[in-house]
């Protein structure tokens, strides 16, 4: 069985405001998604986590967003292809510098947030978010989301060249079509450590877990996105990494 990299939203930290318990976290993912400065983060956060990465070993990945810091990349924006486009760019290039200055790279992209949720709705976005990977490096794997249908994603990617990481969630609720559960609805988010548990280890195993609508979805991902911002949430994190390995074997 191949085992799910295990990766987490990292560096959402601004100024003398923290978000989420990075140093724990980082020890038992795979995959660090780095904010860039949009929707959170600042130089001094970004270089910090991108030392803290790249002493745990952990792939370090552009988590670009929208330019919304109050709102934290969760407000859609009228933005065109060509401007999406653009902020990828401007935000990958970043992150890359401080990468560079620590002796590493960016090694996958994944969009945040709004963008990432809007890309998948709007087949012009994702083009242009895969105009953006491929005009940066054509080897960088973009993390986007597994559903019910992968096909039409797929297939762009396939005409662009692009190396499609279908991701998964351990934390938060499905509809029927395998789209995430807006926030604003009530369940949305799981916050128990057994059920966050529980449902990483379905999605590893390829089991079908439950919608919001009482059906069963089946989802076929390579990665497993935990989030790190609370203790349970560290611990429930330690878990599913032992869970994985365990699996792996």
């Amino acid at each position: 069985m191949k085992r799910l990299l295990l990766n987490c939203d990292i560096g959402e930290s601004f100024g003398a405001w923290t978000m989420g318990l990075d140093a724990e976290v980082m020890p038992f993912i795979d995959c660090a998604n780095v904010a860039c400065g949009f929707h959170a983060s600042d130089p001094q956060i970004m270089r910090r986590t991108v030392a803290l990465a790249t002493q745990h070993q952990v792939m370090i990945g552009a988590h670009p967003a929208y330019p919304d810091l109050t709102g934290f990349g969760r407000r859609s924006m009228a933005c065109s292809p060509d401007e999406v486009e653009n902020m990828l760019l401007y935000q990958l290039g970043a992150l890359e510098g401080i990468c560079r200055a620590e002796g590493t790279e960016v090694s996958y992209v994944k969009p945040h947030g709004a963008l990432y949720n809007d890309m998948m709705r709007k087949p012009e976005l994702l083009r242009a978010v895969m105009n953006a990977v491929i005009g940066y490096s054509p080897t960088l794997p973009l993390m986007l989301m597994a559903t019910r249908d992968n096909s039409a994603a797929q297939s762009l990617a396939d005409e662009l060249g692009v190396m499609l990481w279908f991701e998964v969630f351990a934390d938060r609720a499905y509809d029927p079509d395998g789209r995430l559960v807006s926030r604003d609805q009530p369940g949305a988010v799981h916050h128990d450590t057994e059920k966050v548990a529980a449902q990483a280890l379905s999605l590893a195993r390829g089991e079908a877990i439950g919608a919001n609508d009482g059906s069963l979805l089946r989802l076929h991902a390579d990665t497993l996105c935990v989030h790190g911002d609370n203790a349970g949430a560290v611990a429930a994190v330690q878990r599913i990494r032992q869970a994985l390995e365990h699996l792996a074997e």
